[in-house]
C-alpha cells in the first residue's frame, strides 16, 4: 500500500512510539509485506529468523524489536516493542475499514454498457470497465478495479481478506489476522465461474491477466499474480504469493501452494498438487506435480510390484 503523500521518519517514529536508527532523512513510501516490498517501503519484523531477510529486502525501512543489527547502508530502522502491533496501527490509520452506505456504494466507477445485476454489492472506490457483465450476488469489496469485457458469474466474492496471521504460540490467541489493505486487479477480457474467490493482496495487489479464464468454485489466494490467457478448472485452489505465467492451464482440483511460480505454458494435469516451483513448457500430474510422461510410467511400474514380487519369492 503505497501512502497517499511521502511521510517522513520523524513523524512516523512519533506515530508508532519508536526509536530509530539509520537514515534518518529519506521519505517512506509506503508499507508492504515482505514478499512484495519495493524500494521506499516499510516492512516488519519480528522474529530473528527474518531479520536478515527483511534488513536485505528491498524495502528501505524496516520496524523490528532489537537494535542489535546491523543496519545495511542507507536504510533505516524503528525498533518497537511489538512490530505487527506498530503494522496494524499505521495500516488502520492510512487504510481504515470504511463500511458502504449502500449495495452498491455511490463511489462506484462503471464503464460504458457495463451491467450490473441484481443482488450484487460493491464496495467504497470500485472501478469497472466497459462492456462488463456482473451477475446476481456477486461481491465486490473496496477499491477492486476490474476491466472491459469481464464477465464474473453469480455468487463470486472479489477482494477479500486475506487469509494471513502473525503467529505467536506463547499467547491466549494463536493467529493474530494482518489486516489486508491491498486490493485485486482484474484486467480486460478476464472470466470468472460461479463460487470463486479471489482474496486481495495483504499490502500489494492480487492481479488476474488479460484474456485468462476461471471455471467454478475456484480460489485465489492473497497477492497472487495471473498472467496473461491462463485456463484454470473447477475446484482449483492457488495459495498467496504464487506467480502464475501466461498461458498456464490447471485443471480440476489442482492444488497450488504458496510463493512459487509455475512457468509460461505448462499444463498441471487434474488432482495434482504442487509444493514447489515448475519450469514452463510442461505437462506435469501427481504430488508432487512432476513430468506427466515420467509419472505415468512410475504408475505403471507401481501397479507391476505384486507381479514381480511375486516372481521373485518363487525364484
Amino acid at each position: 500500500m503505497k501512502f497517499p503523500s511521502p511521510v517522513s521518519v520523524s513523524w512516523m517514529s512519533t506515530f508508532i512510539n519508536a526509536t530509530t536508527a539509520g537514515n534518518t532523512s529519506a521519505s517512506i513510501l509506503g508499507i508492504n509485506e515482505i514478499h512484495k516490498v519495493e524500494q521506499g517501503d516499510l516492512v516488519f519484523v519480528d522474529h530473528p529468523k527474518y531479520y536478515d531477510t527483511c534488513l536485505n529486502s528491498a524495502a528501505d525501512f524496516i520496524i523490528i524489536n532489537t537494535a542489535e543489527v546491523k543496519i545495511p547502508n542507507g536504510k533505516t530502522i524503528f525498533v518497537v516493542a511489538d512490530p505487527f502491533e506498530a503494522y496494524l496501527k499505521i495500516v488502520q490509520h492510512f487504510s481504515p475499514f470504511l463500511p458502504a452506505s449502500d449495495s452498491i456504494d455511490a463511489t462506484l466507477q462503471l464503464g460504458e454498457n457495463s451491467i450490473i445485476m441484481p443482488n450484487v454489492f460493491i464496495g467504497k472506490n470500485v472501478v469497472i470497465g466497459n462492456n462488463t457483465i456482473i451477475h446476481p450476488n456477486v461481491t465486490i469489496h473496496a477499491n477492486t478495479k476490474i476491466g472491459n469485457n469481464v464477465i464474473i458469474q453469480s455468487g463470486s466474492v472479489i477482494g477479500g481478506d486475506a487469509f494471513y496471521y502473525n503467529t505467536k504460540k506463547n499467547r491466549p490467541v494463536w493467529y493474530k489476522k494482518m489486516l489486508s489493505c491491498g486490493n485485486v486487479v482484474i484486467d480486460d477480457d478476464v472470466e470468472i465461474g460461479t463460487g470463486c474467490m479471489i482474496d486481495r493482496g495483504v499490502t500489494a495487489e492480487t492481479r488476474i491477466g488479460q484474456g485468462t479464464k476461471i471455471d467454478n468454485m475456484v480460489h485465489i489466494g492473497h497477492d497472487v499474480t495471473v498472467g496473461k490467457n491462463c485456463l484454470f478448472a473447477a475446484q482449483v485452489g492457488i495459495a498467496g504469493g504464487t506467480i502464475i505465467e501466461d498461458g498456464v492451464t490447471l485443471w480440476g482440483q489442482v492444488g497450488v501452494s504458496k510463493t512459487l511460480t509455475i512457468g509460461a505454458n505448462a499444463v498441471v494435469l487434474a488432482q495434482s498438487g504442487v509444493p514447489s516451483s515448475l519450469a514452463g513448457g510442461k505437462t506435469y500430474f501427481g504430488y508432487p506435480a512432476e513430468d506427466a510422461s515420467i509419472k505415468r510410467r512410475e504408475l505403471v511400474w507401481i501397479k507391476r510390484i505384486p507381479e514381480l514380487w511375486k516372481k521373485v519369492m518363487e525364484s
